[in-house]
Parts: C-alpha cells; sequence; structure tokens
C-alpha cells in the first residue's frame, strides 16, 4: 500500500487521506496512519507545488549546471556536493554518470544572477575543475505533470 499512496502523493499531494483511502479501497485511518510512517520515515521529506512559470509575471531563470570534480579521498564526492547544494539558488543537486559528476539545478531571477553564480559561487569552489551551463527555455513536463498544455479533452482517432 505504501508504493500506491506515494504514487499518488507523487502526482497529487494536496490529496486528502480521504481521497486516497477511496481510491484505493482502504480505510481513511490506515492511509494516515501509512503516510505518517512515511513521514517520520524519511520517506516523504516535503510536499511542493508544480507551477506553470508562464504564467507568473516574473518568470524566474533557470539553470542546469553540470560540474566536472576532482574527487576526496575518503568523501569522494559527498563533501563537495554538500558545499554545493547548501547554497539557497540551488534547487536540485544530483550525483550523475558520464562526461560530468555532479549536476545542478539552479534559480535566479535573470540570466545575469545564474551566470554570476557560476563564476562567483560555483566555479571557485575547490575541486571543481569545469562547468558548463545550459537555460531552461520552456519548460514541458515537471513531476509527471504536462505544464503550459491548456485542458483539451482527449479525442479518439476516427478511422474510415
Amino acid at each position: 500500500m505504501k508504493n500506491k499512496i506515494l504514487d499518488i502523493l507523487r502526482t497529487d499531494a494536496r490529496a486528502s487521506n480521504a481521497e486516497i483511502a477511496r481510491r484505493l479501497g482502504a480505510a481513511e485511518e490506515e492511509v494516515a496512519r501509512q503516510i505518517r510512517a512515511l513521514e517520520d520515515g524519511k520517506i516523504v521529506l516535503g510536499y511542493r507545488a508544480v507551477i506553470n512559470p508562464e504564467k507568473l509575471d516574473d518568470e524566474p531563470c533557470l539553470g542546469i549546471i553540470e560540474v566536472k570534480i576532482t574527487p576526496q579521498r575518503n568523501v569522494g564526492y559527498d563533501e563537495i556536493a554538500a558545499q554545493i547544494y547548501k547554497f539557497p539558488e540551488v534547487k536540485l543537486c544530483y550525483l550523475i554518470s558520464g562526461a560530468y559528476d555532479v549536476l545542478v539545478f539552479i534559480e535566479g531571477r535573470n540570466l545575469k544572477d545564474v551566470a554570476t553564480f557560476v563564476s562567483r559561487k560555483l566555479a571557485t569552489i575547490d575541486n571543481v575543475t569545469s562547468t558548463a551551463t545550459h537555460f531552461i527555455l520552456k519548460k514541458y513536463k515537471e513531476a509527471g505533470i504536462v505544464i503550459g498544455e491548456e485542458d483539451q479533452p482527449e479525442r479518439l482517432p476516427v478511422v474510415p
């Protein structure tokens, strides 16, 4: 049942315990107990809204930075990653495979904010050897939710 509850929360974090119980055919008290256990066990760390940035007056600038790091003895990438993810501008930070080691998503007010973060904060960290910065131009889907698509009923294909 925990995995089914997590699936519902991933797409609708505002679903009430009663709604989740109805969808799963379970008792509301059991759903509440399961969610409490997920939160207490640090499986569910928080809840967030998925926002359509095109509807905002002051749309933030989102940057994706690939970071090459020289790992440190006995701690690998973890200590450097911690230095990176502690910056308030950093929204996501992942250790990845491939040509780069860490993938960082940051948010700024504009392009200059993102560029300044990379040049003054990120690139100056010891053992960061290089960065490659990309900018989000348009979001199509986030957290399983399609963004910017007006509600249009799905139509079945007409076949003669």
